[in-house]
């Protein structure tokens, strides 16, 4: 029986073989072979469209398509050239002219002492700062008293030192251990739940947190994983400081749209989740709004799918700890959370630190190696650097850990409870302006506002033209103020003039000379975010 079978599937399969020979001679051998090649090509070709597509969005594709197809026609790509630079011209507003007057190559004769004249002269041209500025500055009072001699005098100590030299600048490199210690303690290590032991490095700012915190998760999951097509998911509030860690690592970024409160969506998150993802991300708060993601949602979410979680609590990380023992309601946003794998969080901001200290947390240091370059074949030696520099500036160690050391935890409740009272006082000022809307509810020290019966931008050209420099956001098309210990005196000086720019425009609607609120207005409006990226990039060309 089983022979019989055998003869019959052997049968059948000489039969077919015969059958199929039979209908290929009609065809010739070389249409046989480039055939399967050119249909190899054609899918390969599709599939990349279609994950273009599905990348960007229909519209956008079919926009970019006709964008380019435009820009071949001649003339239309020299116009649009040359409107590009009248626009950038306008962003710069006479930048160009005082560029002029700078110095383009070394002075025959050096100036001596006198060069500190020459800064002092350049500094006073400077716009005034002080209370004026959203975030930017966030020690309190001025220049010459108090927390700013402080830190000055910490920083000139150490001006020549160099943590890289870790055998000759040793109290640096003590320094340097002691605030991401300290900073550790503030966010989850003395917790038992943390279950690890937290470890970390400082750096020269939020961005280069962020920046290590990808590239050690990338790595790790490389590891861990053997993802070699890495893809990490955050909010559409996360910081740009994600986008160009994605450019520099190539990593596929995923910008999730946020719910109706501006919170991330965590099931919309959750759908971009594949094989291929390595991290997702939450904010404490996040730098456009002010409002604390779903952190303990997202870490459950990270668990579950085994991939990294990175909290941003480069805003938050100074102001949320304090800010819960002063009896404010903070939800859970630390190590305390299980599922989260790193923080970032900034010391120059409400850590009261010089400027240029950032610090990045790892949850142990499995995933933490991944963040150090280890360098065995160079003829200078063997080489190993913890963060993107090599060389770094001992004197800003120095300055941070002289600031946390000196203020002390009663300090840094006393000032968070003054800017959390201030932002609260400032948040209630706005919402009674009836032509403004908050938006969303404000967690921690960020108010955003915006209009819809008004040109937000154009109230923000008013308030620049009073000397307030305040950030303009999109999605909504809003501003915010990050209020620092810089405000809390001004507060009802920032209201008034915010009510008097408010009626100036409701009572003249329209640009002022000068202002942005145009540019502004028409990059949030302009479909095509390629000839944004241009005109960003080439504001950005013009600058040194």
């Amino acid at each position: 029986m089983d022979s019989l079978s055998y003869s019959s599937v052997k049968s059948m399969l000489i039969q077919a073989r015969v059958s199929l020979n039979s209908r290929l001679s009609e065809f010739e051998p070389l249409s046989l072979l480039v055939t399967p090649l050119v249909t190899l090509f054609l899918a390969q070709v599709i599939g990349s469209v279609l994950g273009v597509v599905h990348e960007k969005g229909l519209k956008a594709c079919l926009l970019g398509f006709i964008m380019g197809f435009l820009k071949m026609i001649p003339g239309v790509q020299s116009y649009i050239d040359a409107e590009k630079q009248k626009v950038v011209d306008q962003l710069q507003s006479g930048g160009s002219s005082k560029k002029n007057n700078w110095a383009k190559e070394l002075p025959v004769k050096g100036l001596g002492v006198q060069v500190l004249e020459k800064m002092e002269t350049e500094k006073r041209n400077d716009p005034n700062w002080q209370g004026k500025c959203s975030g930017t500055v966030y020690i309190g009072g001025n220049e010459s008293e108090g927390h700013f001699t402080l830190i000055n005098q910490a920083c000139s100590m150490f001006a020549h030192t160099n943590p890289l030299h870790i055998d000759v600048f040793q109290s640096v490199v003590r320094f340097e251990s002691e605030v991401v210690a300290m900073t550790a303690a503030l966010l989850g290590s003395k917790e038992t739940v943390s279950g690890e032991q937290i470890c970390g490095n400082m750096t020269s700012g939020g961005t280069e947190s962020i920046v290590l915190a990808v590239k050690s998760s990338r790595d790790y999951m490389k590891y861990k994983k053997g993802i070699k097509r890495p893809e990490m998911i955050i909010p559409e509030s996360g910081h740009s400081a994600y986008d160009k860690a994605a450019q520099y690592f190539n990593i596929k970024l995923w910008r999730v749209p946020v719910g109706k409160d501006f919170r991330a969506d965590v099931k919309a998150m959750r759908r971009h989740i594949n094989r291929n993802t390595i991290m997702i991300v939450g904010s404490a708060p996040g730098f456009p709004h002010g409002i604390i993601d779903p952190i303990e949602e997202l870490g459950q979410l990270a668990l579950s799918y085994g991939i990294c979680f990175h909290v941003d609590l480069c805003l938050g990380g100074f102001v949320l700890p304090f800010a819960r023992k002063l009896g404010y309601q903070i939800p859970a946003f630390d190590f305390s959370v299980q599922g989260v794998t790193s923080i970032s969080i900034d010391v120059h901001k409400y850590g009261l630190a010089p400027k240029g200290t950032s610090t990045v947390l790892y949850r142990n240091h499995e995933i933490r190696k991944h963040q150090f370059v280890a360098v065995t074949e160079w003829s200078g030696g063997l080489y190993v650097s913890p963060t993107i520099a090599g060389s770094r500036p001992g004197s800003l160690v120095a300055g941070a850990w002289a600031a946390m050391m000196s203020l002390g935890e009663e300090g840094y409740l006393e000032n968070t409870g003054k800017i959390m009272e201030a932002s609260k006082r400032l948040e209630e000022g706005v919402r009674g302006i009836s032509e403004l809307f908050v938006v969303g509810k404000p967690d921690m020290t960020i108010v955003a506002f915006g209009s819809k019966s008004l040109d937000i931008f154009e109230v923000n050209d008013i308030m620049s033209s009073k000397g307030w420099h305040l950030n303009a956001l999109q999605r909504p098309n809003s501003i915010h103020i990050c209020v620092t210990l810089q405000h809390v005196p001004v507060v009802d000086d920032f209201l008034q003039d915010l009510r008097e720019a408010v009626e100036t425009v409701k009572a003249n609607p329209g640009p002022i000379t000068g202002g942005l609120a145009p540019i502004y207005g028409a990059a949030g409006k302009m479909p095509d975010r390629g000839m944004v990226n241009e005109l960003l990039v080439s504001f950005m060309d013009s600058q040194y």
